[in-house]
C-alpha cells in the first residue's frame, strides 16, 4: 500500500468531513450555552479534541447563515473588558435540530452492530484479527 497516497485521499476526505462536522459542533456549544465568536472558536477546538477549527471569519459566515434558518439567534451584550459582544444561542428549532441530528447521525455508533464492526476494523488494522 503506499502510504502517500493514503495520507492524500485520508486529508480529502477529512477535509469535507471536517466541513459538514463545523455545524454539529457550533451548535453543540451552542446547546450549552450562549457565545461569542472568539470564545467559540478556542472552545470549538477544545471541544472536539483538536479534530475542527474555524477561524472569526469562517464562524461568522456560519453563524450568518444558521440565524438565517431560525436555528439560532444573537444579541448584543456589554463585556466587563471591552466593547459590547455579539453572544449566540440556539433557538428551539435549533436544540430540535441538533438532537434530531445527533439521535440519526451519531448515535448510530453506540450500536452493537456497528460497534462489533468497527471493532474488527480496528483490530485488523492492529494485526489481532
Amino acid at each position: 500500500m503506499d502510504q502517500e497516497t493514503l495520507l492524500i485521499l485520508l486529508d480529502q476526505w477529512e477535509s469535507v468531513y471536517k466541513k459538514g462536522l463545523l455545524t454539529f459542533w457550533v451548535l453543540l456549544l451552542l446547546h450549552e450555552r450562549p457565545s461569542y465568536v472568539f470564545e467559540m472558536g478556542q472552545q470549538l477546538s477544545a471541544i472536539s479534541q483538536g479534530s475542527i477549527s474555524a477561524d472569526e471569519k469562517s464562524l461568522y459566515r456560519a453563524l450568518r447563515r444558521f440565524e438565517a434558518m431560525g436555528v439560532v439567534e444573537s444579541s448584543w451584550q456589554p463585556s466587563d473588558v471591552g466593547p459590547r459582544r455579539r453572544y449566540y444561542g440556539l433557538t428551539d428549532l435549533g436544540t430540535a435540530l441538533l438532537r434530531q441530528f445527533a439521535q440519526r447521525n451519531v448515535l448510530i455508533f453506540r450500536e452493537p452492530a456497528v460497534v462489533e464492526r468497527l471493532g474488527v476494523l480496528l483490530q485488523e488494522q492492529d494485526g489481532t484479527a
